[in-house]
């Protein structure tokens, strides 16, 4: 572990690129940025864990036995009904072109994360996931579909999370943040990809998968389980990009942005996912 060294300016200095402020917890930026790259070959990062982080917090026998329980029974959920989905996807103009494009900060409501968990599955996405019981037993899932997990939320490990994920994106990875989590507000979006955006120079990109048929599980989120055989439809926003000197009415409305987009895309996906299947919405091969 590196061990941190104190700076006269009342900072914490971790490694000689990443330093946090202990009056305003954010991150600071990198001076010499550069561009972001959409293709990084897997042999340029690297190598793939499960978990990017510090060890889980202990369970008790009970405790480990339901997220045994509840880790197979939503990844089987999962794994069984994906493969019946007819997904589309469309795309705003300037948006990545892919899902392999990387690296992106991508983030996307917390309601759409099981039928995006099969659509993004085996990318090795490194995603925020909090230190919480429903937290762990998420994350567990995730990583069976192959994303890998960065520990952290915005009520506790915040810090330590986003410094997860900037070195995550140093090193090429795609990162995502189901922006509305881990407890809401709903369709609220937190600042955290903007900061982590403005940090490392990657631009930030919004999605939202509509479910034509779906069950609707009474949760502050209104999650979605997908039906059957259902249509689903993913939009994906224009790339955002978060200039490395961003002051705070710039970032504030950098993140009034996101929050406009989320809601852009979550829009037009609800509105046109009817059409799933026509040739404005061809199927793809998911």
């Amino acid at each position: 572990m590196i061990a941190p060294t104190r700076s006269p300016a009342g900072s914490v200095n971790i490694s000689s690129r990443v330093s946090i402020s202990f009056r305003s917890g954010r991150l600071q930026p990198l001076r010499n940025t550069g561009g972001y790259n959409t293709g990084v070959s897997a042999t340029t990062t690297s190598p793939v864990s499960s978990e990017t982080s510090t060890q889980p917090r202990p369970y008790t026998l009970w405790q480990r036995f339901l997220l045994w329980l509840i880790t197979w029974a939503g990844f089987l959920v999962v794994q069984l009904i994906g493969p019946t989905l007819r997904f589309s996807a469309s795309y705003e103009d300037d948006a990545p072109p892919t899902l392999e494009t990387r690296p992106i900060v991508y983030a996307f409501w917390h309601s759409c994360i099981l039928p995006a968990m099969y659509l993004w599955r085996n990318l090795q996405i490194r995603v925020m996931s909090s230190d919480s019981f429903d937290g762990e037993w998420m994350g567990r899932i995730m990583r069976k579909f192959g994303f890998v997990k960065v520990r952290g939320s915005k009520s506790r490990g915040a810090v330590r999370a986003l410094l997860g994920m900037r070195r995550e994106l140093e090193q090429g990875w795609t990162v995502a943040f189901t922006i509305d989590g881990p407890r809401g507000p709903r369709y609220v979006a937190k600042p955290g990809p903007v900061v982590l955006a403005r940090a490392t120079g990657i631009p930030m990109a919004v999605f939202h998968i509509a479910v034509e048929r779906a069950w609707i599980l009474n949760t502050w989120d209104r999650s979605m389980i997908p039906k059957p055989f259902s249509r689903a439809l993913m939009r994906v926003s224009s790339k955002i990009p978060v200039p490395a000197d961003a002051d705070d009415s710039e970032k504030e409305r950098l993140h009034a942005e996101l929050q406009a987009a989320l809601e852009r895309v979550r829009e037009f996906a609800e509105a046109n996912v009817g059409k799933v299947g026509t040739a404005e919405f061809p199927v793809i091969r998911s």
